[in-house]
This record gives structure tokens, sequence and C-alpha cells, in this order.
């Protein structure tokens, strides 16, 4: 099976494309293709929330950084200002997917 980037004014690949190609590929229904691309999304979602890594062999990892308080500044006055801590995602290829890339 292979996804396709149909247009180039929206390159990104939405839940429904991924419905769609399960419906088309494997032949489930759209209904059952739908419940499996939300379970998975849903799934990955609470493992990132709960603060686990989400790791997709031959894709990457997805995971959760904490950020401590750091100054900052507004960019519009240049005034200083507070960042907040908070946790951000980040996402690290895998050596297969960087390789696919080149």
């Amino acid at each position: 099976m292979t996804l396709a980037l149909d247009t180039l004014e929206n390159p990104a690949l939405t839940k429904a494309e991924l419905a769609e190609d399960l419906y088309a590929g494997i032949g489930l229904s759209k209904r059952e293709s739908k419940e499996i691309v939300e379970a998975v999304y849903d799934l990955m979602s609470e493992s990132l929330v709960a603060g686990d890594d989400v790791k997709i062999s031959g894709f990457g990892n997805f995971m959760v950084r904490h950020k401590t308080e750091r100054p900052g500044r507004n960019p519009r006055t240049g005034a200083p200002t507070k960042i907040d801590a908070r946790r951000v995602v980040t996402f690290h290829a895998s050596p297969k997917l960087k390789e696919q890339l080149l």
C-alpha cells in the first residue's frame, strides 16, 4: 500500500486520508478504517499525556520533553518576559526513515 499526497496546496496526510487508504488497500469498511485510525491516535495521545514515549519501528520516536522555566523576550515590544515551564512532544526519525529521506 502506498500513500500519495494528491495536492500541493495541502501536502499533509490527514486522518481521513489514512482511513481512506486503509479502506482501499486492505478492504476494511470505511467505518472500521476510521475507527482504527482514531484508536491509534487516541492510544498515542494517551501515552504521550501519561509521559510515555511512543516508538514506531522503522518510523521514529515521539518523546515527551520537559522544558524548564526560562527568560524570554516579547518579539513585538522587546520587553523581557518569563516563559513558563511546560511539556512538549519531540519527534526523532529512525535511521530507516532518515535513509529514505536522503
